[in-house]
């Protein structure tokens, strides 16, 4: 029978409940279980698509094209497999489906109500994931406990515990802060979010406790007395300096054991080496640095930096640097600076690389073309994804092929040299206000072009990656851009659609953009090559 282990967070949010997830779920594979993962969502939006990458982060696409939550990316990332829109589900997702089964009078006329059809509908949803397919479902509740918005989640959990009480767990999340002028660990507050977990009829099976440093046996004392649960099952969850040492410390304190204890399954031997060999270890030994800049324009919130908009494309260039024995240094640049002050583009010249990332909308828009324009001129490596493809080709076409005030029409629809427009399809949609799910999403074959950098890089003629985007390349431009230099390196197997742009290496050392986003397929232990070849070409400039 599948188990389900349901990891929920406790007293604030942004404790890492996906990196817990994730890592437990290694943890289970690495002992030759079947494991797979789901996020929840508590949002009513019906996927993450429509929510605002500067309040909930990135928004990660699965191969099948859900737009979901950036925890699937790490689930993909740690668990080295690909996930499915089954792999996700939000509030919004839950109650739609209900109300159209109630419309389609799949309910048989009956009453249908929230406290019923509602986690019904949830159970339903996690069960799908469960044997044959796999030995272990690893659920994580978004949000924190207390909140209005995930508690029907919670119910939906308590019954499936009543239902299976050998075949479920709950593991909670918390945090235990260290006031400044206090100078202690204070326990207090998890011990009223498990109070807020009881009173939701359910009882924490572990608690990971996560802090600034490593819990003393003191206060993995007072957990266990006040939460009722036994001492072994408390585990410290430090602050550590890369996510991906989070396996390696839940393994030193046997939470694999444990778990697999609890369900009274086998513990099959078996060990991290490849993890901690190739990524931990490997990475604390290196001292060389390649520096970053990453010109964006979703990473202002208030006073703070908010760089998980932008999670995958990150982790795509830790692991791409690794490869290549440097750690990145990265360096966030809100692209609004390049627009009112110009002349700090000339900050651009100390970095090795740059990199566009993906993005909607007009705002910075200008700074980007700038600061695309300072690398091409000033043969500065650049890696532009989705967005940064376009704008690279705009400002080509501008500052190269003579298109005054070329554009895409996303930011300026009566431009008179639309070098990047919306597909046909897109128009209609758009036309009937279908903003939700209507994006070219999921994975899209591209054929690469002979002797170009980009088949250099894939060393294939065929790859697979995955879109999300409704704006592509106008063909009405391509002989002019062509005969200009730009090499059209990637397209649809059928030619009619452009994927990748580059510049010919005597003329630049590293100068491509994906219409796609490639961060999406990029893993810890498989990274993708065009990172790889781009933090290589940026070690060169270095």
């Amino acid at each position: 029978m599948t188990k389900y282990i349901f990891v929920v967070g406790g007293v604030i949010s942004g404790l890492g409940k996906g990196i817990a997830t994730s890592s437990i779920g290694l943890l289970l594979k690495n002992r030759g279980y079947k494991v797979t993962a789901i996020k929840i969502d508590p949002y009513l939006n019906v996927d993450a698509g429509t929510m605002n990458p500067t309040e909930h982060g990135e928004v990660f696409v699965t191969h099948d094209g859900l737009e979901t939550d950036q925890d699937l990316g790490n689930y993909e990332r740690f668990l080295n497999m690909e996930l499915s829109k089954d792999n996700y589900m939000t509030q919004g997702m839950v109650w739609k489906t209900v109300i159209e089964k109630e419309r389609n009078l799949e309910y048989h006329g009956k009453c249908v109500q929230p406290w019923q059809h509602i986690p019904d509908e949830i159970i339903h949803r996690i069960k799908k994931l469960s044997n044959p397919k796999n030995d272990f479902v690893m659920i994580e509740v978004g949000g924190t406990v207390g909140e209005y918005e995930n508690l029907i989640f919670l119910e939906a959990g308590r019954r499936m515990k009543l239902e299976m009480p050998d075949s479920v767990m709950f593991i909670l999340v918390s945090y235990l802060p260290i006031p400044s002028k206090v100078g202690e660990m204070k326990t207090k507050p998890t011990q009223a979010a498990v109070q807020t977990v009881n009173s939701a009829g359910i009882q924490p099976d572990f608690i990971l406790a996560r802090s600034e440093i490593q819990l003393d046996e003191k206060r993995k004392e007072k957990i266990s007395f006040f939460c009722n649960v036994p001492l072994e099952n408390i585990i410290s969850s430090p602050d550590v300096e890369s996510i991906y040492e989070v396996p390696i410390v839940y393994k030193n304190q046997n939470l694999d054991k444990k778990i697999l204890k609890k369900f009274y399954l086998k513990e099959k031997e078996k060990d991290l080496k490849e993890w901690q060999n190739k990524i931990v270890e490997n990475v604390k030994k290196i001292n060389k640095v390649v520096e970053i800049a990453m010109v964006g324009k979703y990473f202002s919130t208030g006073d703070f930096t908010l760089s998980d908009s932008y999670i995958s494309v990150i982790e795509a260039i830790k692991c791409g640097a690794w490869a290549n024995g440097v750690n990145a240094k990265m360096t966030w640049i809100d692209a609004e600076k390049y627009e009112k002050n110009p002349q700090k583009l000339e900050e651009l010249k100390k970095f090795d690389g740059v990199v566009v990332p993906g993005g909607f909308g007009r705002r910075g828009t200008e700074g980007i073309i700038s600061a695309i324009k300072f690398a091409r001129v000033n043969k500065i490596p650049y890696l532009g994804l989705c967005y940064g493809m376009q704008l690279a080709t705009v400002e080509f076409a501008r500052n190269v092929a003579g298109l005054k005030n070329a554009n895409t029409t996303e930011i300026d629809p009566q431009t008179k040299n639309p070098v990047i427009h919306i597909m046909d399809e897109q128009d209609k949609i758009l036309a009937g206000k279908n903003y939700g799910g209507t994006m070219r999403l999921g994975a899209y074959p591209c054929k690469i072009k002979k002797k170009s950098l980009a088949y250099e890089i894939y060393k294939k003629q065929l790859v697979s990656e995955r879109h999300r985007h409704r704006y592509e390349f106008n063909n009405h431009f391509k002989e002019i851009l062509e005969k200009k230099g730009i090499v059209f390196s990637g397209t649809s197997p059928n030619g009619k659609l452009i994927e990748m742009i580059e510049l010919n290496q005597s003329e630049h050392p590293f100068f491509i953009g994906v219409q796609f986003h490639p961060e999406f397929q990029s893993r810890p232990l498989a990274p993708h090559p065009i990172f790889v070849k781009f933090i290589k070409k940026s070690i060169t400039k270095k």
